[in-house]
């Protein structure tokens, strides 16, 4: 029996593997600017909010960081969320957890209306009681504890049986932040040692080892 009732899930690099559509997404938005990138340099893209990734990786200041997330969600709205795809054993894991009587919930950084989009597209979205992400504000400030808090809010789930999943150092520190233990995954994009330096609490290599986690912990 597993200690917890509920499991938030990341999205990008923790369901489904976005490196296709995000990084190609990012390079048309930096070839707005004069910024020719190569889209397998941008990885670093996976995860982070992207206002975030524009102003640390390139520079660009807050204005520009406003217009280059509305550039990337000219080509992503249009083309860039179907490329995408679920990693394998994920539907097996999500059932099983369903099975075991868990409630699944996603808390994304990416906009709702895509993560709702590509999950639906991949039949996964009738496996979560809900899916939250951020509003398509070019000037979305929320973070991905206010996201965590608000899923949880929405849903009335005590913290205190909840666990976050994700791959990169935001899902850790943001699970953190809202008082979640948090389990990384090496499936994604995040390496161990980003994810021991950030304080995740376990580390499960592919989906055989999160599901053991998640069900005998």
């Amino acid at each position: 029996m597993s200690r917890w009732d509920t499991v938030l899930f990341d999205l990008d690099g923790t369901l489904t593997d976005p490196k296709e559509g995000i990084t190609k997404s990012a390079a048309f938005a930096l070839r707005h600017f004069g910024i020719d990138a190569d889209p397998d340099s941008l990885t670093a893209f996976i995860g982070p909010p992207l206002n975030d990734s524009f102003s640390r990786y390139f520079g660009l200041d807050p204005e520009q960081c406003v217009e280059a997330v509305r550039q990337y969600r000219v080509r992503f709205s249009d083309v860039g969320w179907a490329e995408n795809i679920p990693y394998p054993g994920i539907r097996e894991l999500l059932d099983t957890l369903r099975a075991q009587g868990m409630t699944l919930l996603v808390a994304t950084s990416k906009p709702e209306v895509f993560a709702r989009r590509i999950l639906e597209h991949f039949g996964l979205a009738d496996c979560f009681a809900d899916i939250c992400g951020i509003t398509m504000s070019e000037r979305e400030t929320m973070t991905k504890a206010d996201v965590i808090r608000l899923v949880m809010a929405r849903n009335g789930v005590d913290p205190a049986s909840c666990v976050m999943v994700g791959d990169r150092l935001h899902d850790v520190e943001g699970g953190h932040e809202a008082g979640l233990p948090v389990v990384g995954v090496l499936y994604g994009y995040g390496s161990r040692e980003e994810l021991e330096a950030a304080g995740a609490d376990f580390i499960a290599a592919d989906t055989d080892e999160l599901e053991k986690l998640l069900i005998d912990l």
